[in-house]
């Protein structure tokens, strides 16, 4: 009998593998051009659109965030350091030596990243909330230096973006329609960064100390290293979102911006509540909570005081029960790929 010499045939692919990863990616794209669009369907200096634009920004935050406890699991409640160090540095700059805010998007990052090194260096053997009162004490103290050194900062006075003519390099503009696409390419960037990580060796590494730091630690992971090093990018990123902010508002004091719970709080529960260490959970809590704050704050605040923060902290309370790993829990299996 004459052998067989053909060849074995190859294994065939999965015929599910395309459609499943086509889903993540039309989604995205399909989320992309109505984020695109939407702005030319409002008003140029309407209220619906600085909302808008406030969703994009603090979903930008919430990433920037989740770049180090979603995948790492530094639960950090001091981001509104490196959040108001980069809003100071960008207008100090460019009020007392004229630096264009683009430049101070350079230096913002620089002092964020520095501001992130300091911090995580003694801290990064800490663990859970000894962590977090760790980075909470951080921001209070930027916040208490920025009210006390008058000279630089103003003080509680706080300090205003000078005003020139509209114009893309100085980052200002008769329309919040620019400002709304400015906030979008940091979101964009921002979730870029989360994905490139988490999808690297850095990503593996940061999901082994996540999950088993002991064991991770005993097979070689340098976790300390890991540690830092998504902090650095964490706190880097914060900062320059800080800068975008100063130019979207024009007017900010230590408050505001070294705000705990306006700022640290605020992005770790967008985070946590569209889903903690997956790229779309922040974008997706930024659209449920902003507009929620801003509804309860529209129709409870002037009736009686604190109403309408109990309002939505009852809302926030019962999405949580509800959805205890996040509204991202809720896309489809086939959608996973977004997870």
């Amino acid at each position: 009998m004459t052998p067989n010499t053909s060849a074995p045939a190859a294994p065939a692919a999965p015929t599910g593998a395309p459609s499943r990863a086509r889903g993540p990616v039309a989604v995205t794209l399909a989320a992309l051009a109505a984020a695109v669009v939407l702005p030319w369907l409002l008003p140029e200096q309407g209220y619906l659109l600085r909302i808008l634009c406030l969703i994009t920004l603090f979903a930008a935050l919430a990433q920037a965030w989740n770049i180090a406890a979603g995948l790492s699991g530094l639960t950090s409640l001091g981001h509104a350091g490196f959040f108001g160090a980069g809003a100071y540095t960008s207008t100090l700059l460019l009020i007392h030596l004229g630096v264009t805010p683009w430049l101070g998007l350079i230096a913002a990052a620089a002092v964020g990243a520095v501001l992130a090194a300091l911090l995580s260096w003694p801290t990064m053997r800490l663990r859970g909330h000894y962590f977090a009162l760790a980075t909470l004490a951080f921001g209070e103290v930027m916040r208490v230096i920025a009210n006390s050194w008058k000279d630089l900062t103003g003080g509680p006075v706080g300090v205003s973006v000078p005003f020139s003519q509209p114009s893309l390099s100085a980052m200002q503009f008769q329309s919040l329609r620019p400002t709304f696409y400015l906030l979008l390419v940091a979101l964009i960037v921002t979730c870029v960064v989360f994905e490139r990580i988490r999808r690297g060796a850095l990503g593996l590494r940061l999901r082994a100390l996540k999950n088993h730091p002991d064991a991770a630690a005993s097979l070689g992971v340098d976790t300390a290293r890991a540690k830092f090093v998504v902090a650095v990018v964490s706190g880097a990123l914060t900062a320059m979102l800080g800068v975008l902010y100063a130019q979207f508002m024009f007017f900010f004091d230590p408050d505001t911006v070294f705000s705990v719970a306006g700022i640290s709080v605020r992005i770790a529960l967008i985070a946590i509540i569209g889903g903690i260490g997956t790229m779309a959970g922040p974008i997706i809590g930024a659209l449920l909570i902003i507009p929620i704050e801003e509804l309860t704050n529209t129709l409870f605040s002037a009736k009686a005081a604190g109403l309408s923060q109990l309002v939505f902290g009852a809302a926030l309370i019962v999405v949580v029960l509800l959805q205890p790993r996040g509204l991202m829990s809720l896309l489809p299996a086939r959608l996973g790929g977004a997870r």
